[in-house]
């Protein structure tokens, strides 16, 4: 490659981590705001939500498409084809936590018409906040090419899972011990649910952290504690 060639293509890597740098701190400004709105029932705020993960949407799309043409102009090799592969790959997992918190915002405008008690809201508020700072630590981690902060992402998965679980049989309990909880409930597990795949989709950008820093896979399984789907549910008739 000639200077001005190889200075291009430095100027194209550094654009595409700036666009991801960009979608990182959209993706969690929307679950961020998600939340607040579910916890306020806020729903002008939960629209905006839906309304702007538009925008995710279409980052992702650009990010995609640059990246392709990148790989087509400049057949990188090694570490540059896994950095590129690498921006492809986030892109497409903020796009889903975009998605996610638009998952929220929607079933905050559908409970609007009740106010959900403080209490059944305390478990959820909590897991959200250990999902963001998940979140935040990862984009910290892809920013800095922090190979050891992903792995500390990705080793505190099982952490969001214990919780989502221990939220999940929380909420069952209130829907036995009042029927009059169900409709409530329903709606927090759901967004519960939609949280701790927000905590999933934090991991997978993890590993790709590591891949495209190390090169190689991680030597284990991730670790999960998701145990909601060997959970008996009897609610009263």
């Amino acid at each position: 490659m000639t200077e001005h060639t190889i200075s291009a293509y430095e100027a194209e890597l550094r654009h595409l981590a700036g666009k991801i740098a960009e979608m990182g701190g959209l993706a969690e400004q929307l679950v961020a705001d998600s939340v607040q709105a579910l916890v306020r029932m806020d729903t002008a705020l939960a629209q905006r939500v839906v309304f702007e993960d538009r925008r995710l949407d279409q980052m992702q799309r650009d990010i995609e498409e640059a990246s392709i043409l990148v790989i087509a102009k400049r057949q990188p090799m090694a570490m540059d084809l896994r950095e590129i592969v690498g921006f492809m790959r986030i892109a497409n997992d903020l796009e889903r936590v975009g998605d996610l918190a638009k998952n929220i915002g929607k079933r905050v405008v559908a409970i609007n018409s009740s106010i959900v008690q403080k209490k059944l809201m305390v478990g959820v508020e909590h897991l959200a906040e250990i999902a963001l700072e998940q979140l935040k630590h990862v984009l910290d981690a892809y920013a800095n090419r922090n190979e050891a902060l992903a792995r500390q992402v990705r080793e505190r998965d099982d952490e969001i899972d214990a919780l989502y679980t221990s939220l999940f049989r929380e909420l069952l309990t209130y829907m036995m011990e009042d029927p009059r909880n169900i409709g409530q409930c329903t709606h927090l597990l759901f967004c519960a649910k939609n949280i701790e795949r927000i905590g999933d989709h934090a991991t997978n950008i993890a590993e790709t952290v590591h891949y495209a820093v190390t090169g190689s896979m991680f030597e284990t399984e991730r670790p999960k504690a998701d145990l909601t789907s060997e959970q008996a549910i009897a609610l009263p008739g």
